[in-house]
């Protein structure tokens, strides 16, 4: 299935602190079905990865989020990391860019930690959502129905809990990708 997301573009959002893995994993299976990706953040230049409590690798940053628009891309991908999300949340144009996704009814996935940002965006009222269990509060508070599973889809919406949940979530959104637009995914 090396072309389904052909001529499809799709964003990814994070900051210093992701976890390596969900980064590099989805990106990865994403460009190999085809689309184009492109790593969003707060800054120019590299971002830092981790590998759990360790340091992992740079990358290189793409565009910034104030110089980004989700109508430019067909998808959005949120890594996980304690700290990338936590930064993510408390930046207002990293927010709106979130939720622009939304908006325009496009396919989110997010794993692990990265639906602190969801939260944030106000976009998880009414959804049904996975994540790492210590947000599970957070998202029932936040109006989201909160279930421990390898892998959720609400509406185009792909939720997932931690890197081993990887090839459920990367298939599951590589598949929303491909179908595109949901006329019940709003903001």
């Amino acid at each position: 299935m090396a072309d389904r997301l052909s001529g499809k573009r799709i964003a990814f959002l994070a900051t210093d602190g992701f976890e390596q893995v969900e980064l590099t994993e989805p990106w990865q299976a994403i460009k190999d079905a085809g689309a184009e990706v492109e790593l969003i953040s707060l800054k120019s230049g590299e971002i830092q990865g981790m590998n759990h409590d360790e340091k992992g690798d740079t990358f290189p940053v793409d565009k910034t989020v104030d110089a980004a628009s989700a109508g430019d891309y067909h998808g959005l991908v949120l890594p996980g990391g304690v700290a990338n999300p936590d930064n993510l949340r408390t930046n207002a144009g990293a927010v709106s860019f979130v939720r622009d996704f939304f908006q325009q009814h496009k396919p989110v996935a997010a794993i692990c930690h990265g639906p602190w940002t969801l939260i944030e965006a106000d976009v998880v009222r009414g959804r049904r959502v996975t994540s790492w269990p210590s947000l599970k509060t957070d998202l029932k508070n936040a109006g989201a129905e909160w279930v421990d599973e390898e892998c959720v889809c609400d509406e185009g919406l792909v939720t997932s809990r931690n890197p081993d949940d990887l090839p459920a979530f990367c298939a599951k959104a590589i598949e929303e990708f491909a179908e595109g637009k949901h006329a019940e995914q709003t903001a």
